[in-house]
Parts: structure tokens; sequence; C-alpha cells
């Protein structure tokens, strides 16, 4: 199999795998015991917490562990929420990963005031309405820092100086983010950041949320005082352990990671771009460097995944978490809400440094094949 889908999950790195495997088995002691093989659990789970930190320019005390990105994401708006007892207003993006737009959904019924900011045909978000939208009232600003979708890389610094201007809390989804492009919790300005471990090479079912030290949150998981007394529930050691190695080296090959996958990514993109009706979606310079996102005219989605999938290649449209939706993306219609939802076929290809350059021509020759076909059938 070919993966071109790393921006749903990427494989487990050796490295973690190794690191965890100890936690399963002979390690297994429950880290809120006192005696001496809690405490060696205790101290792993530390140790990955100082690894995470460190990796965002954070410190320890900063780091809630969680389950995912979607717990994270959830925990900041409806932990802040529950937190204020003055403003009740949040405003965001209309192209959120569903982890932050279905937490406000709820809000706004139970009265919270959700404002959905715009973006253009690139997928940025406009800073002159987050500028007027961004005001007094409002308690909570969440921008994703990079699209799970089409790739972009949002202004979040700039937001966040709005936010604070006029004193609102700035939270960000970095899940796609960390580990792929360099990320800075205090360089950013933002007071909450959520990420994922399966995102960059870790396990699935654990992630973190950054929090500053200002920030009042409420816990979403109550009955016990793990993760200070926020979060409830014993730790699962492995996954932590293996999250904290996972970053500690992702961080550790970043930049010769990028330059690779840009590269390739490069390639493929200007192969398809070659093909009749291929068009590039969102911004061609900032951009995550494994992500080609790509519409194609008179062409259906489901069918094209699933001749790609009978080629051998692992691809989608869009978020994971949508699959089997057969409607275009949210992301996409909000970046081009005059165009047709019909005629389109919608591709997204994520590369990771385990793709090769022998992958992107069978690939790209692949491709010709399934829309030439395509193109002949109709």
């Amino acid at each position: 199999m070919i993966n071109f889908d790393h921006a749903a999950t990427t494989p487990l790195r050796k490295e973690a795998l190794e690191a965890m495997l100890p936690y399963f088995k002979d390690q297994f002691a429950n880290a809120s015991g006192t005696y001496a093989a809690a405490r060696q659990t205790r101290s792993a789970i530390d140790r990955a917490r100082r690894q995470i930190a460190e990796a965002i320019g954070a410190n320890p005390g900063e780091i809630y562990l969680t389950s995912g990105g979607s717990e994270a994401d959830n925990w900041a708006l409806v932990g802040c929420l529950r937190a204020s007892t003055g403003r009740k207003r949040i405003v965001t993006t209309k192209i959120e990963h569903h982890a932050i737009l279905s937490p406000c959904a709820m809000l706004e019924s139970q009265g919270v005031e959700v404002v959905y900011l715009n973006v253009d045909c690139e997928g940025r978000v406009d800073l002159r309405e987050a500028e007027r939208e961004i005001n007094a009232d409002t308690l909570l600003v969440s921008v994703m820092l990079a699209n799970n979708e089409v790739g972009t890389i949002e202004p979040v610094a700039e937001i966040a100086e709005i936010a604070h201007a006029n004193g609102a809390i700035m939270h960000t989804d970095a899940v796609q983010a960390v580990g792929h492009i360099p990320v800075d919790l205090h360089a950013l300005g933002v007071d909450l950041l959520s990420m994922s471990a399966h995102k960059f090479g870790g396990p699935k079912g654990v992630g973190a949320l950054a929090v500053r030290s200002s920030v009042k949150l409420l816990g979403l998981i109550l009955g016990g005082s793990q993760e200070r007394g926020l979060r409830a529930g014993t730790e699962n050691t492995p996954g932590i352990v293996g999250m904290g190695e996972a970053l500690r080296m992702a961080v550790k090959e970043m930049d010769e990671a990028a330059r690779y996958t840009r590269t390739l990514r490069d390639d493929l993109a200007e192969r398809l771009l070659a093909l009749p009706g291929v068009r590039m979606n969102g911004s061609r310079t900032d951009r995550l460097p494994g992500n080609a996102h790509f519409s194609i005219k008179n062409q259906d989605s489901s069918l094209l995944l699933a001749r790609l999938d009978m080629a051998g290649i692992a691809a989608s449209a869009g978020s994971a978490c949508t699959s089997g939706i057969t409607e275009r993306s949210h992301v996409l219609q909000a970046m081009f809400p005059d165009e047709p939802e019909s005629g389109w076929a919608d591709l997204r290809l994520t590369l990771g440094p385990d793709n090769t350059a022998e992958e992107i021509n069978s690939a790209s020759a692949a491709l010709q094949r399934i829309l030439g076909a395509s193109k002949e059938s109709t």
C-alpha cells in the first residue's frame, strides 16, 4: 500500500514503540501509587511531559495529558466557558475541525454566542474580519494553526494579538502542525494549544492540551486527582511515554523531514496539475510540507477514492472524521462559497518521510490512468 493519508494518522515510530513496550507488561504499576514501582511509572510520565513541553516551548506544568486532540479541543472550549463568570462569546472559523465546530454548536444551543470567521479562497482567515468580530464581549478565540484538509497555515500569532488586546483567551488546534512545523506556545502568543500523538508518529488514544497558568479552566472528566485535579482517570502510561518519545524524535528530525516531504509533495503536485481539470487548493506558500489537496473537475470523489484504493493507494477527500459523508466538506464550501458542490472530486494526498520518489511515480501514473479512463467513460 502507498500511504498518502498521513493527515489521518501516521505510522508508529519504532523509537516510540520501543519506549512503550516495558509499560505494557513489566512496568505496569498505577502512577498514583506510593510504592517504588508506582514511582517509576510516575517518573516515566513526568519525563514524557517534559519532552512534550520542550517540543513546543512550554513548561511541563502547562501540559495536561488527554485521550487525543478531540478531547483537548472540547476541553479548551467547554472548560473555559464553565470557568467564566462573565463573558460568554466565542469567535472561531468556518474551517475548524469538527472537534471545535461540534462543541461550538452545542454551546450555541445553550445560549452561548458563537461567531464563525470567513476565509479566503486559499483558506486563510481575514485579519480585518477578526479585528471587527473580536471585541470586549469575547471570552475565547479558537483558530487552528494549520488546516487539516487543505494544509493552509493560519496567522495565529496575529489573531492572538487581537484577542489579547480585547482581553480574550486564545486557543489553537495545532493537531496537524505539531511535529511537522515549528510550534512554540509562547512565541505564538496562545493561551491554549491542542495536539494529538498519532499525527506525528506516536500512538493513537493520547494527546495533550497546553494551558498557560493565567487561564481559568474547569475539568470535563471528574473523579480523581490526576492532571493536577483537572482531568480524572488512570494515566495511559504506555501511550504517554510513546507520545513523548515520538514528539522528541519528530522535532529532532523536523527540518530534514520537512525538506524531503516538501520535495516529494511539489513533484506530485506538478504532475497532477498537468492533468486536465485539476486545481490545487490552499496556500501555495504557507502550507504544511506534506499536504497536497486537489479538486478535479467532472469527477466523483467516492469513485475516485475507490479506484485509488484498488490501485493500492490510501488517500482521502478530507478529514478522516467525516469519511462516509458524501457532501462537499465545510472547508471547501467556506473557501469557494459560490462554486457548485457537484461536479468536483476533492482529493487530499498527505505525505510523510516514509514515502519515496518511486511511490510518487506510481501514484502519478495511476491517477493519470484513472482520470483518463473516467474521461473516456463520460
